[in-house]
């Protein structure tokens, strides 16, 4: 299962705002021994939050959508998500408790628009001030806030999807590569992916910004078993090309 993460906000693709998602979700995946395979960045767009969602909806995708669920004129995603399955927007009885639970604030009909998610949705807890997320297939949306969407994550991946955690260990190698060209090392790359199925091989150039020497970091990352003997290949291969390698 792919795992994907959309992120949604004018002020982020406008650079008002920067983003935190996508580091933290990374780490988060990563300690449950999973990671992430994609993410997209939108604006307040209905409909290319909508196309979005159909098409991740189709993928079969794990995905996790950060922000736009609150209730002022720009929060679309609730919205968009019952469009993207054809179903219609109603307040989710467990999201009303939990709105109805809090004491510090009146309970008005703007407010309870944040427990109106499309039909057959399940809540997502908010430990923070508990107006909750909601999850529909495997598609889950939480705040664009961090305080309230990490924890939120967590306790989703925590409480759906714990069968997956350390189902597919990753190691990686690389070292550092002089007086070669990306164009000529790319063969060897070929090569040696052809030769071990479970990896991928990336390469790094670095073009010798601040003083430092023009460099490649070439390396390969996948089943654990076979970055080794990959890495070796790779090395041999580096030096009969003509080039120079140094561990990284």
């Amino acid at each position: 299962m792919r795992v994907g993460a959309i992120i949604i906000g004018e002020e982020i693709v406008r650079g008002k705002r920067e983003d935190k998602h996508f580091t933290k979700v990374i780490a988060i995946l990563g300690s449950r021994g999973m990671r992430l395979h994609w993410c997209e960045y939108l604006g307040d767009m209905p409909d290319l939050i909508t196309a979005t969602l159909k098409r991740t909806f189709a993928s079969g995708d794990l995905v996790f959508s950060f922000g736009g669920i609150g209730a002022t004129p720009d929060d679309h995603t609730r919205q968009c998500a019952a469009d993207a399955l054809g179903l219609e927007l109603m307040l989710h009885p467990d999201a009303e408790a939990a709105i109805r639970s809090r004491t510090d604030m009146e309970v008005t009909p703007q407010r309870l628009k944040m427990g109106e998610f499309p039909r057959g949705s399940r809540i997502i807890p908010n430990p923070y001030n508990r107006i909750p997320g909601f999850s529909l297939e495997d598609h889950h949306f939480v705040p664009g806030f961090p305080v309230m969407a990490w924890p939120m994550v967590e306790w989703v991946l925590d409480q759906r999807y714990a069968h997956l955690f350390h189902r597919m260990p990753e190691a990686e190698a690389s070292v550092i590569v002089y007086d070669l060209p990306e164009s000529i090392v790319t063969p060897l790359m070929v090569e040696v992916e052809q030769r071990y199925r479970g990896l991928k091989s990336f390469s790094l150039p670095s073009m010798g910004e601040a003083g430092v020497r023009r460099h490649i970091e070439l390396g390969v990352r996948g089943a654990p078993e076979e970055v080794t003997p990959a890495i070796e290949q790779m090395k041999l291969g580096v030096a009969a090309l003509g080039g120079r390698w140094e561990e990284k």
